[in-house]
């Protein structure tokens, strides 16, 4: 069965899936392709007659992943990659709860058509709608530099890809109504560069108004410097044997991935290569700054990180099994030195050792690595930006303890371990053994999507199946953490967010 809709660009053609109206692969802006590579994006053109919205556009281009959820970068990509995918509880006019999701992927992978970000679960559970989207990854979203300056928009420099997440959510404004949405209340949530998406865009002067509630799931606000984009931007040209980045815009898609993996290469184990970037228009200042600053957009916040993050990264080489003191001390030595962290590698062994002693925690040099990799990429920047934001909305952190039992547990409560049990997609391909199975998994994805499902529909992610939860302050650090039985702590783990705070 299918269902139509008219949407300012013309009429779409939907699916009819169970209790659902499904619309995959609708476009929300040009394709980025041509003159319009490297440039912010631009409105969507029109069509006559009705437009089948039935399969998945194709994902942006991207290389083949190190280490992922699937193993394996999405087959179907091209340049022509603006697209979203709707799920509607019912296409009659109501107006309901929005949800868009971000996806992550380190701003180099990922798509937003992927089983684990499938909207059925939530929408149908929480009476809501929910919406995906794809968006410019790699250099062909995050490449920066003053001569890319698009005056057409204000003369953005960068930041292209989060350029789409801000014309997906206009789309959502536009439109949504018309599938039963409610365009003034709409909750704008990803994980990792997705979490790292949403917070960004709370600076953003473009993307003001276009949400109303906001959920980071490990990922803070983040952006590089502009020099440092220049400095980027100039080796990459060198690689192509360009002079001019606009040069760029005639080179192959498959030159660009070639040289943007060898960019990768060179940062592994050290950060992000491609990122947003403070152009001054697009992203007027440093993200973490605003949040200081009080100048993130006043929307309630729900934020929070996953005990053990950095066990996923930390699997592929052998060396990270068994790790001694010396391994420990120059990974750390050199994460904060790729990182531009001002801190000492051994004051942070240190300082999480004693910490992790007294509560009676491992302090072998595993743990220890990944407890300090874990707040430095993002448990540190994430509960400092909600301790800034409580001061301008409600705001709610929480932790993720459940643990995977992949890998003999080697994984623990590792990054994107919470997302099948928030998206209610624990039947995805692989999660089975990833996040586990029974009905204590069940019942954990169940409380956790009702908190997501309740803050979108009144900005509080309390509800009866959970102890009470409080806003967030700097004082007592009200923290729901969601595991196996979930408890309301009060500062957890403060004597490391301590070290951050007070020696960074």
């Amino acid at each position: 069965m299918t269902t139509t809709v008219e949407t300012t660009s013309g009429r779409l053609e939907g699916e009819e899936a169970g209790a659902l109206a499904i619309f995959r692969g609708v476009p929300y802006a040009r394709p980025p392709v041509g003159e319009l590579r490297l440039r912010a994006p631009r409105r969507p053109e029109g069509w006559s007659g009705v437009r089948a919205a039935l399969r998945h556009g194709p994902s942006a281009p991207q290389n083949p992943p190190a280490s992922s959820l699937t193993g394996q970068a999405p087959e179907d990509q091209d340049e022509d990659c603006l697209t979203l995918n709707v799920w509607a509880p019912a296409i009659d006019g109501a107006t309901r709860p929005v949800l868009v999701w971000v996806h992550g992927g380190g701003f180099t992978g990922g798509s937003g058509s992927s089983p684990l970000y499938a909207g059925a679960a939530m929408a149908e559970r929480g009476d809501v709608v929910v919406v995906t989207m794809n968006y410019r990854l790699g250099l062909l979203g995050f490449l920066a530099h003053p001569d890319l300056a698009d005056e057409e928009f204000g003369g953005a420099q960068g930041n292209w890809g989060l350029l789409d997440q801000v014309a997906a959510l206009e789309w959502v404004r536009d439109n949504i109504a018309a599938f039963g949405g409610d365009p003034s209340n709409v909750t704008v949530f990803g994980e990792s560069a997705g979490a790292m998406s949403v917070c960004d865009l709370m600076v953003m002067p473009a993307a003001r108004g276009l949400f109303h509630r906001a959920i980071a799931q490990s990922g803070p606000p983040v952006a590089a410097a502009m020099g440092n984009a220049e400095e980027h931007t100039a080796k990459l040209l060198a690689d192509l044997g360009c002079t001019d980045p606009n040069q760029l815009r005639a080179v192959p898609v498959a030159a660009l991935l070639g040289a943007q993996g060898g960019v990768m290469a060179t940062r592994a184990g050290g950060g992000l290569a491609f990122t947003p970037v403070v152009d001054g228009t697009s992203v007027p200042v440093s993200p973490a700054e605003a949040f200081e600053a009080g100048m993130s957009a006043p929307v309630p916040l729900l934020i929070g990180t996953n005990r053990d993050e950095a066990k996923l990264f930390m699997v592929g080489d052998p060396k990270n099994r068994r790790p001694d003191e010396d391994l420990l001390l120059r990974r750390i030595d050199r994460a904060f030195d790729l990182n531009g962290v001002g801190l000492s590698a051994q004051g942070a062994i240190d300082a999480y050792r004693r910490a992790r002693a007294q509560r009676g925690e491992p302090t072998d040099p595993r743990e220890l690595w990944s407890a300090i990799e874990t707040d430095r990429m993002f448990r540190a920047g994430s509960v400092r930006a909600a301790a800034t934001h409580a001061r301008r909305a409600d705001t709610y952190c929480y932790l993720f303890s459940w643990e995977s039992p992949a890998m003999q547990g080697a994984l623990g409560s590792c990054h994107a371990l919470e997302i099948p049990f928030v998206l209610g997609t624990l039947d995805a391909p692989g999660m089975d053994r990833f996040a586990g199975t029974g009905p204590e998994t069940v019942a954990l994805s169940e409380r956790m999507m009702d908190a997501w499902l309740a803050f979108a529909r009144t900005g509080r992610p309390g509800h009866s199946g959970l102890p009470d939860w409080p806003t967030y302050d700097a004082t007592e650090r009200a923290t729901m953490v969601f595991g196996a039985g979930d408890r309301l702590a009060l500062a957890p783990m403060d004597p490391e967010r301590a070290f951050w705070e007070t020696e960074g």
